[in-house]
């Protein structure tokens, strides 16, 4: 058994590792060279994960509840038979578990904190979005409205005139996907593999994700719940998060470039429609007459799309999904992301950028 005190020097020492990788968050360089080798090793993780047809993340984390729950039944139990030591017993259990959260910790600023503080896609593509007026954004949000129509009628659709693919589909494409991305961006290039389905989706959309990528298996999970015309699009995002994109804004940017850039329709659709939905909800808190008169123009199976997917999400509106938001909102902004939660709206200036310079139309 461990002595307390050689446990509270382990505490110590993960306090003292943890308090400089907070301190050397502003140095760039230094955030390079760790996102550098983490995302090498998670690149690996994600090969071995490959392996298992399952998602591994999400096995890991039913199995780490599991134990948590089992460790605190055990604790209880003990402590209250403790009798005259049940001080010191009690100490011994938190401090254990305290050196478990904090080891956890420290790795996850390690395998994806240096991420959000090391170079991103925009300084090395070189593609800097910036606040524009709002000519340009209906400007471009008309040009992913057309999109839209180009497409609309490239993929399946049920008798209710939704998108219909199979996910079967979906995901066995997937590994395809960032090809014409890479070749435009040679740093985005990686071996992929298809991503994992989520068991546990609709608990998922409670807490109103709709993917996570797991650094410690390197693994893209999405959940497969939600109507499917928005999930090629979230495939493509996780994948980005593969490719050392930590920036949420930056991701959702990427996967709507991978989409976009391939010759997949199923991509083709779901990206234009992605982009689209940033852009109008853009546009309607900028101009609203605007916004009526570009969604007047959408065919009727893109309305019955989007209808579905807010009509769903709309059932998840709730405290824990409030809570998740909130509590990783604040983990962003812990890594220094200061838009938080609200950088998935900056991607707005991006998909600007990006037709400005006429990449969309090539």
């Amino acid at each position: 058994m461990v002595s307390l005190k050689k446990r509270h020097i382990y505490l110590i020492i993960m306090l003292v590792l943890i308090g400089v990788f907070h301190a050397l968050g502003g140095v760039r360089p230094a955030m390079n060279a760790v996102a550098g080798a983490t995302l090498a090793l998670r690149q690996g993780l994600g090969k071995a994960a490959a392996l298992f047809p399952f998602s591994l993340a999400e096995a890991l984390c039913c199995l780490g509840i599991l134990i948590l729950l089992a460790w605190l039944v055990w604790t209880v139990i003990s402590v209250c038979r403790a009798g005259s030591g049940r001080l010191l017993l009690l100490w011994r259990r938190v401090s254990l578990l305290l050196a478990v959260l904090l080891t956890l910790y420290l790795l996850l600023c390690l395998f994806l904190g240096a991420s959000y503080r090391a170079d991103g896609f925009r300084e090395k593509s070189g593609l800097w979005g910036k606040p524009t007026d709002i000519d340009s954004l209906y400007e471009t949000t008309a040009r992913f409205a057309e999109g839209l129509r180009e497409t609309a009628d490239r993929v399946p659709r049920d008798g209710e005139g939704r998108f219909a693919a199979s996910l079967d589909d979906v995901f066995s494409r997937s590994p395809e996907i960032y090809r014409g991305a890479e070749a435009i961006f040679p740093f985005l290039k990686l071996e992929d593999r298809e991503p994992k389905r989520v068991f546990f989706s609709r608990l998922m959309s409670r807490f109103n994700y709709t993917g996570f990528y797991f650094p410690f298996t390197g693994e893209a999970n999405i959940n497969v719940d939600p109507p499917p015309c928005l999930i090629p699009a979230t495939l493509a995002h996780e994948m980005a998060h593969q490719r050392g994109i930590a920036s949420e804004q930056e991701a959702n940017f990427v996967a709507i470039l991978a989409c976009l850039e391939g010759d997949d329709p199923l991509y083709l659709y779901s990206g234009w429609l992605f982009g689209y939905v940033h852009l109008c909800n853009a546009l309607y808190k900028a101009d609203a007459d605007r916004y009526f008169e570009l969604a007047a123009t959408l065919p009727e199976s893109v309305k019955a799309d989007l209808w579905a997917n807010n009509e769903y999400w709309a059932r998840f509106e709730t405290k824990a999904a409030k809570v998740s938001e909130k509590v990783y909102d604040t983990m962003l902004k812990s890594y220094g992301q200061e838009l938080g939660v609200r950088s998935y709206g900056a991607v707005v200036d991006l998909l600007i950028a990006w037709y400005q310079a006429g990449m969309l139309d090539r």
